[in-house]
Protein backbone atom coordinates (compact mmCIF):
# COMPACT_ATOMS: atom_id res chain seq x y z
CA UNK A 1 0.00 0.00 0.00
CA UNK A 2 1.81 3.09 -1.19
CA UNK A 3 1.53 6.20 1.39
CA UNK A 4 -1.63 8.40 -0.56
CA UNK A 5 -3.88 4.78 0.04
CA UNK A 6 -2.80 4.73 3.54
CA UNK A 7 -3.58 8.38 4.40
CA UNK A 8 -6.86 7.51 2.52
CA UNK A 9 -8.02 5.41 5.76
CA UNK A 10 -7.77 8.68 7.73
CA UNK A 11 -11.39 10.11 7.32
CA UNK A 12 -11.56 12.78 10.35
CA UNK A 13 -9.24 14.64 12.06
CA UNK A 14 -9.99 16.91 14.82
CA UNK A 15 -9.28 20.50 16.54
CA UNK A 16 -9.55 20.86 20.51
CA UNK A 17 -11.01 24.07 21.06
CA UNK A 18 -13.82 25.81 24.07
CA UNK A 19 -17.02 26.25 22.58
CA UNK A 20 -16.77 30.01 23.79
CA UNK A 21 -14.44 30.17 20.58
CA UNK A 22 -16.88 28.98 18.23
CA UNK A 23 -18.37 32.16 17.71
CA UNK A 24 -14.75 33.83 16.51
CA UNK A 25 -14.23 30.77 14.48
CA UNK A 26 -17.26 31.31 12.46
CA UNK A 27 -16.68 34.95 12.38
CA UNK A 28 -13.34 34.33 10.83
CA UNK A 29 -14.82 31.96 8.91
CA UNK A 30 -12.72 28.95 9.80
CA UNK A 31 -9.75 27.81 11.55
CA UNK A 32 -6.81 29.82 11.58
CA UNK A 33 -3.03 29.56 12.78
CA UNK A 34 -2.59 31.22 15.83
CA UNK A 35 -0.13 33.88 14.29
CA UNK A 36 -2.90 34.77 11.66
CA UNK A 37 -5.12 35.00 14.21
CA UNK A 38 -2.83 37.68 16.29
CA UNK A 39 -1.78 39.51 12.73
CA UNK A 40 -5.49 39.78 12.32
CA UNK A 41 -6.04 41.35 15.67
CA UNK A 42 -8.61 38.70 16.60
CA UNK A 43 -8.99 38.01 20.47
CA UNK A 44 -9.32 34.08 21.30
CA UNK A 45 -12.08 34.00 24.19
CA UNK A 46 -10.33 30.61 25.57
CA UNK A 47 -7.12 29.92 24.22
CA UNK A 48 -6.00 26.64 24.62
CA UNK A 49 -2.33 26.96 25.06
CA UNK A 50 -0.65 29.36 27.81
CA UNK A 51 2.18 31.66 27.69
CA UNK A 52 4.88 29.10 27.54
CA UNK A 53 3.06 26.74 25.01
CA UNK A 54 2.50 30.08 21.92
CA UNK A 55 6.28 31.31 22.89
CA UNK A 56 7.43 27.60 22.15
CA UNK A 57 5.27 27.77 19.16
CA UNK A 58 6.36 30.45 18.05
CA UNK A 59 9.96 29.82 18.31
CA UNK A 60 9.66 26.72 16.26
CA UNK A 61 7.20 27.73 13.88
CA UNK A 62 4.31 25.93 14.99
CA UNK A 63 1.88 29.07 15.44
CA UNK A 64 2.04 28.98 11.49
CA UNK A 65 -0.46 25.70 11.29
CA UNK A 66 -3.70 24.57 12.64
CA UNK A 67 -2.88 21.46 14.92
CA UNK A 68 -5.07 18.60 14.40
CA UNK A 69 -5.43 15.42 16.13
CA UNK A 70 -6.32 11.90 15.14
CA UNK A 71 -8.82 11.28 17.88
CA UNK A 72 -10.90 13.21 20.11
CA UNK A 73 -8.37 12.79 22.34
CA UNK A 74 -4.92 14.48 22.81
CA UNK A 75 -2.93 15.56 25.91
CA UNK A 76 -3.05 18.66 25.72
CA UNK A 77 -6.96 19.17 25.95
CA UNK A 78 -6.39 17.68 29.09
CA UNK A 79 -3.80 20.02 30.91
CA UNK A 80 -5.77 23.11 29.09
CA UNK A 81 -8.71 21.47 30.48
CA UNK A 82 -6.95 20.90 34.00
CA UNK A 83 -5.31 24.75 34.20
CA UNK A 84 -8.95 25.88 33.31
CA UNK A 85 -7.86 27.48 30.07
CA UNK A 86 -10.62 25.34 28.82
CA UNK A 87 -13.72 24.89 30.31
CA UNK A 88 -16.17 22.99 27.79
CA UNK A 89 -14.06 21.49 25.61
CA UNK A 90 -15.58 20.67 21.84
CA UNK A 91 -13.39 18.34 19.21
CA UNK A 92 -13.95 19.80 16.05
CA UNK A 93 -14.24 16.96 13.82
CA UNK A 94 -12.31 18.35 10.27
CA UNK A 95 -12.14 16.70 6.84
CA UNK A 96 -9.87 14.57 6.03
CA UNK A 97 -9.57 16.34 2.53
CA UNK A 98 -7.22 18.76 4.47
CA UNK A 99 -4.21 16.68 4.13
CA UNK A 100 -3.94 17.21 0.25
CA UNK A 101 -3.50 20.77 0.88
CA UNK A 102 -0.48 21.83 0.28
CA UNK A 103 1.95 22.43 2.82
CA UNK A 104 0.44 20.01 5.46
CA UNK A 105 3.10 18.45 8.07
CA UNK A 106 3.11 15.39 10.81
CA UNK A 107 5.05 15.13 14.13
CA UNK A 108 5.17 12.04 15.66
CA UNK A 109 4.86 13.85 19.03
CA UNK A 110 3.48 17.17 20.83
CA UNK A 111 4.68 19.78 17.42
CA UNK A 112 6.08 22.03 20.19
CA UNK A 113 7.99 19.84 22.49
CA UNK A 114 11.85 19.68 22.17
CA UNK A 115 13.66 17.56 19.76
CA UNK A 116 10.19 16.76 17.60
CA UNK A 117 10.57 17.41 14.24
CA UNK A 118 7.99 17.92 11.02
CA UNK A 119 7.70 16.38 8.01
CA UNK A 120 5.59 16.69 5.38
CA UNK A 121 2.51 14.46 5.77
CA UNK A 122 3.33 12.52 2.33
CA UNK A 123 5.88 11.02 4.26
CA UNK A 124 4.38 10.36 7.36
CA UNK A 125 2.39 8.09 5.86
CA UNK A 126 4.78 5.18 7.07
CA UNK A 127 4.81 6.17 10.99
CA UNK A 128 1.51 6.46 11.68
CA UNK A 129 0.41 4.10 13.44
CA UNK A 130 -2.75 3.04 11.71
CA UNK A 131 -4.03 -0.22 13.55
CA UNK A 132 -4.17 1.32 17.27
CA UNK A 133 -5.64 4.41 15.51
CA UNK A 134 -8.56 3.00 13.34
CA UNK A 135 -9.05 -0.86 14.50
CA UNK A 136 -9.76 -2.65 17.44
CA UNK A 137 -7.14 -3.27 19.73
CA UNK A 138 -6.86 -4.46 23.19
CA UNK A 139 -6.25 -1.01 25.04
CA UNK A 140 -5.60 -2.53 28.66
CA UNK A 141 -2.47 -4.27 27.08
CA UNK A 142 0.01 -1.97 28.33
CA UNK A 143 1.92 -2.63 25.57
CA UNK A 144 -0.95 -1.35 23.53
CA UNK A 145 -2.04 1.46 25.62
CA UNK A 146 1.99 2.89 24.88
CA UNK A 147 1.00 3.11 21.24
CA UNK A 148 -2.30 4.69 21.79
CA UNK A 149 -0.79 7.56 24.33
CA UNK A 150 2.09 8.17 21.94
CA UNK A 151 -0.71 8.40 18.54
CA UNK A 152 -2.69 10.40 20.50
CA UNK A 153 0.25 13.28 20.98
CA UNK A 154 1.13 13.08 16.95
CA UNK A 155 -0.07 16.24 15.08
CA UNK A 156 -0.98 16.73 11.81
CA UNK A 157 -0.33 20.77 11.25
CA UNK A 158 -2.05 22.87 8.27
CA UNK A 159 -0.91 25.97 7.34
CA UNK A 160 -3.65 28.05 6.19
CA UNK A 161 -7.02 28.56 7.04
CA UNK A 162 -9.37 25.30 7.52
CA UNK A 163 -13.03 26.86 5.56
CA UNK A 164 -16.14 26.48 7.88
CA UNK A 165 -17.50 23.54 5.11
CA UNK A 166 -14.75 21.45 6.56
CA UNK A 167 -15.85 21.46 9.71
CA UNK A 168 -18.19 18.55 10.90
CA UNK A 169 -19.58 19.67 13.96
CA UNK A 170 -19.00 24.00 13.76
CA UNK A 171 -22.45 24.37 14.92
CA UNK A 172 -21.41 22.49 18.05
Amino acid sequence: MDANDQLKQITWLYHFTDRRNLPLIREQGGLLPLAELQRRGAIVPAPGGNEWSHDADALKGMGNYVHLCFRESHPMEYIARQDGRIQNTIFLRIHASVLQFPGVRFTNDVSNKAGVESIPIAEAAPVIDYQVLYTRTEWKDPAIKLRLDQAEKCEVLVPMLIPLNLIGNING
